[in-house]
């Protein structure tokens, strides 16, 4: 028998292998492998934060959502939702269309098996209930790397975030704040990038505390690289967490929707230096539209370093705190939720993922596009199109490049 296009025992055989979080041979029955290689396979077809899979999943199951999915695209026949317009449904089946492919749902499988990766799925006892709260925004399936247990490491935690662009100060107030924090028992959950999260990090591990780090691409490719070392550390000790399967590259649209895993999983999100547009905004952003407690740190008034923090604290969106005492307080059930529009992504999530997907050396066609973008091939070629009048890409004989940077011209030639 086959599923999905692979031979079952096969297929049962690297799943068992990627879910030893139940024990060194976990006990699955038939059922339960298709709905974790159909969750497996759902995390390489869409986007993260995808809506119309999320209530197709939450409706029929992973396996059933994934059984439609595969008959629709044979028949041209949408399968019905209530909360989604059939337009909506076959805008979606031309979206994943282009990511039907078995081989990488095996393939990252495989890598996960190799580096020692899990799967989790809801209704596992190591899944962050939390996350529930993002509806049918929330990931089909997490892949970990670390020790522990997640939903125990998530249950008592802060999220602390800010600039790449850190000053001395700013590392200094995450350093205090991070190891503080530990001592009060919180686990500290960031992002991992340069700057204050990979602070909020090292004081953590330096002070004996567990971190979590989310990541925006797959867990067995350490990203930022100038991190791997950071990030094995943090295998080591806490857990490193993707809803991205093996192999798959961090994009701009992926760090912006990693944010809200940060956001939905921590009781507490803390800004502690942020430029005006810095992207830890957006990580407040989700975590105030999910009702989660937000604080600031201020900074210096001529520091374009907290720029963002200040603006934060201006809008009424966070709450000052200036010590780990204040951070905790964050955490307490009697904390209130800020009540004004979150800070947005200025972009169309479509466009940000469009060019997240060109390359400004490699041409690449139109379909290859709307694979890497999670975007369907009349969407991407409509997008390209826009794009290439207002020069933002170019089009060459063998593809599509992305514009480089101050209008200049690439190498290989005269734009078209």
């Amino acid at each position: 028998m086959t599923m999905f296009g692979v031979q079952e025992s096969e297929a049962a055989t690297l799943v068992r292998a990627v879910s030893r979080a139940s024990g060194p041979d976990p006990e699955l029955g038939r059922d339960a492998i298709e709905e974790r290689f159909a969750r497996a396979a759902w995390s390489s077809l869409i986007e993260p934060g995808d809506r119309v899979a999320g209530e197709l999943i939450g409706t029929r199951g992973a396996a059933g959502a994934l059984t439609a999915l595969l008959a629709s695209l044979s028949t041209a026949e949408p399968p019905s939702l209530v909360e989604t317009t059939p337009d909506e449904i076959r805008h979606a089946l031309d979206r994943w269309r282009p990511r039907v492919n078995p081989a990488s749902v095996m393939l990252a499988l495989r890598q996960a098996a190799r580096f020692g990766a899990r799967l989790l799925v809801p209704g596992d006892a190591e899944w962050p209930e939390p996350l529930g709260d993002l509806g049918f925004h929330a990931p089909v399936a997490l892949w970990v790397r670390g020790k522990g247990d997640v939903a125990g490491a998530l249950a008592r935690s802060i999220a602390l975030v800010g600039a790449r662009a850190a000053t001395g100060y700013g590392e200094h107030v995450t350093m205090e704040a991070s190891a503080g924090l530990v001592d009060r028992g919180f686990t500290i959950v960031s992002g991992a990038a340069y700057g204050i999260d990979g602070m909020a990090h090292r004081a953590a591990l330096a002070s004996g505390g567990i971190t979590v780090a989310f990541l925006a691409g797959g867990v067995d490719r350490f990203y930022p690289s100038g991190h791997d070392a950071l990030l094995t550390r943090i295998v080591e000790s806490g857990l490193v967490i993707s809803e991205l399967p093996c192999g798959q590259p961090p994009t701009r649209w992926r760090f912006l929707q990693r944010n809200r895993l940060i956001a939905a999983a921590s009781l507490a999100t803390v800004v502690l230096e942020a430029g005006w547009r810095s992207g830890s905004l957006n990580t407040a952003g989700h975590a105030q539209q999910l009702g989660r407690p937000i604080g600031a740190v201020p900074g210096p008034v001529t520091s374009a370093a907290s720029a963002g923090c200040h603006r934060l604290l201006r809008e009424g969106t966070a709450v000052c705190v200036t010590n780990p005492d204040e951070m905790a307080e964050l955490a307490m059930p009697e904390s209130g939720s800020a009540t004004v529009p979150p800070v947005g992504v200025s972009e169309p999530p479509e466009v940000i993922r469009l060019l997240d997907a060109l390359s400004t050396r490699a041409p690449r066609t139109a379909s290859d596009i709307a694979s890497r973008a999670g975007l369907s091939v009349a969407d991407a070629r409509s997008l390209l199109g826009r794009l290439a009048l207002s020069t933002r890409v170019i089009e060459r004989e063998r593809g599509w490049i992305k514009a480089p940077p101050s209008g200049q011209v690439p190498r290989d030639g005269r734009a078209s």
